[in-house]
C-alpha cells in the first residue's frame, strides 16, 4: 500500500482517538474535582506519535468540538491547545520523550507556553481568572495583595498549568513508552520516507 495512504489512514485514526482521550481526561479531572485540567493527554500523545502539526490539529480540534458542544469559552483556548501540541511535538521529535528527564523538561516548557498564551485570554474573557478553584484562590490572594490583574492572572494560570502539564506529560510518557513498536514505528518510518521523497 502507498506510504502516504498509510500515513493518512494512521493520522485519521489517531486524531479522533486522541480527542476522545482528551475528553476522558477532562471528565476524570472534573468528576474528582482535581486542581488540574488533564484535557491535553491525547494532544500530547498525538504530538509524540505523529509530530507537531498533528498535535496542533488534535489540540485545536478538541477545543473547537468542546466549545461548540459544551463550553463556548473553550473555543478561544484552541490557540493554547494547538501551541501545546506544537511544543510537545517538536521536543518529541528531538528525542526528549525517550527519557524521564526530557519528559519533565517537555512538560515544563509546554506548561510555560500554555501560561503565556492563556493569561491574556483569561484577562480578556474571564476577568483574569481561570475557572479553576485552586488557581482562582491564588488569583484572589494576589489581588488582595494589590498586584496588577495581569500578574494575578499569570500566577493563577501558572499554579494550574505547570502541575497539569507535568502530570499530563508523565502520563503520556508512560503510555508512549508502553506502546508496541509496531505502532510507533508506523509514524516514524513514514516520517523518514516522506522526508526522502521530498
Amino acid at each position: 500500500m502507498n506510504t502516504k495512504k498509510w500515513l493518512s489512514t494512521a493520522v485519521l485514526v489517531l486524531i479522533p482517538a486522541c480527542i476522545g482521550i482528551n475528553f476522558l481526561g477532562k471528565s476524570f479531572a472534573e468528576a474528582l474535582h482535581l486542581p488540574l485540567w488533564l484535557d491535553s493527554i491525547g494532544t500530547c500523545l498525538a504530538a509524540c506519535l505523529a509530530g507537531p502539526i498533528v498535535g496542533a490539529i488534535c489540540g485545536a480540534a478538541n477545543n473547537l468540538i468542546y466549545g461548540l458542544t459544551l463550553s463556548p469559552i473553550s473555543l478561544v483556548y484552541a490557540l493554547t491547545s494547538a501551541a501545546i501540541g506544537i511544543v510537545v511535538g517538536i521536543l518529541a521529535n528531538k528525542g526528549q520523550m525517550r527519557h524521564i528527564k526530557g519528559a519533565i523538561l517537555t512538560s515544563i516548557l509546554a506548561g510555560l507556553v500554555a501560561v503565556i498564551i492563556s493569561t491574556p485570554l483569561n484577562v480578556i474573557f474571564w476577568g483574569g481568572m481561570t475557572g479553576n478553584t485552586w488557581g482562582d484562590a491564588v488569583y484572589a490572594w494576589a489581588v488582595a495583595q494589590k498586584l496588577p490583574m495581569f500578574i494575578a492572572s499569570f500566577f493563577d494560570e501558572m499554579v494550574v498549568d505547570i502541575p497539569d502539564k507535568i502530570a499530563t506529560i508523565l502520563i503520556v510518557f508512560g503510555i508512549y513508552k508502553g506502546l508496541p513498536k509496531t505502532l510507533t514505528s508506523l509514524y516514524q518510518s513514514n516520517d523518514k520516507i516522506e522526508n526522502l521523497n521530498d
